[in-house]
């Protein structure tokens, strides 16, 4: 038997431009605007690193360097904070860091989709099993969306998709698969459909953002034609994977906040504030006010 393959690298695609929050992307990337205090993308980093990733490659474009900066030591600040008995803060910083040399960043240099993003990190990655992370969403639970998506992978092996439900009048909003059997935390993937006809849609489970993929997808997007979009799809890639490797859907039951839209952004500060029991007593309060006035 094949010894199953650890999953220790993970991809995020941080190069779009982030056109839905002009004017604040303008000189901002969208992954470091905050939720409440940390950015977009220290969040998903974090979720990562709890499931035991060892290796961030980052794909980047232009305008981008903040994202490296903020995963890097910054001598200054730290040497202040510490002056300065700020070990609160100090400790909050260190924590956040990925370990020396556990950072990569490529350039994706030309605006083609997700599925070429992907593609840009094939020489990081190598001939190994991937996580992939969209960096517009925010996972909330206690296990960690990816922590038991290894969990499925180690128990069933191939390619994991993270699922959410949604109402079936939506479903041609989304990503969407098929169910076949169940499994102990997700079921198998049948079919995958993006953005389905309305009334067509092989179920209500929904792409939402998160995946484990085998390299062999890498060979596939090599020479993959553009879909939707007139971009490099990565469903349409594993479309394709999906004809010799296993699927599986691990069935995700916290919050999932869409950060690159405005509500899924300003959701995701409300419940993040909602959380810290340093701030909550205000917000909560105001929020009582505000919504007492709709």
């Amino acid at each position: 038997m094949t010894k199953m393959r650890k999953i220790r690298k993970a991809v995020l695609p941080v190069a779009g431009l982030g056109t839905r929050f002009l004017p604040a992307t303008k000189a901002v990337p969208k992954e470091m605007l905050t939720i409440v205090d940390k950015p977009v993308v220290q969040y998903v980093v974090e979720e990562a690193m709890a499931a035991g990733i060892e290796h961030f490659v980052f794909v980047t474009g232009r305008n981008k360097a903040v994202i490296e900066d903020h995963f890097d030591i910054q001598v200054e600040l730290q040497t202040t904070l510490r002056e300065r008995g700020k070990t609160v803060e100090l400790r909050t910083l260190e924590d956040m860091l990925p370990m020396a040399g556990a950072t990569s960043f490529t350039r994706q240099q030309e605006p083609l989709g997700l599925g070429h993003a992907v593609w840009c990190a094939r020489d990081i990655v190598g001939n190994e099993p991937f996580a992939l992370l969209l960096p517009d969403m925010i996972m909330r639970d206690e296990i960690g969306c990816l922590s038991g998506m290894v969990e499925l992978y180690g128990k069933v092996g191939g390619n994991i998709v993270a699922v959410g439900e949604c109402d079936p009048s939506q479903s041609h909003k989304y990503g969407i698969v098929g169910k076949g059997e169940e499994l102990d935390g997700g079921f198998r993937i049948t079919s995958m459909v993006e953005k389905p006809a309305p009334g067509t849609a092989p179920s209500n489970y929904f792409i939402n953002g998160r995946y484990i993929l085998q390299p062999e997808i890498f060979d596939i997007l090599s020479s993959q034609e553009r879909g939707a979009g007139n971009e490099i799809q990565v469903t349409d890639a594993m479309l394709k994977l999906a004809d010799t490797q296993s699927f599986s859907g691990y069935r995700f039951g916290g919050q999932t906040f869409d950060c690159g839209s405005k509500e899924g952004f300003i959701l995701a500060n409300v419940a993040y504030a909602l959380d810290r029991a340093d701030i909550r007593p205000l917000v909560a309060d105001e929020l009582k006010r505000m919504v007492s006035k709709l």
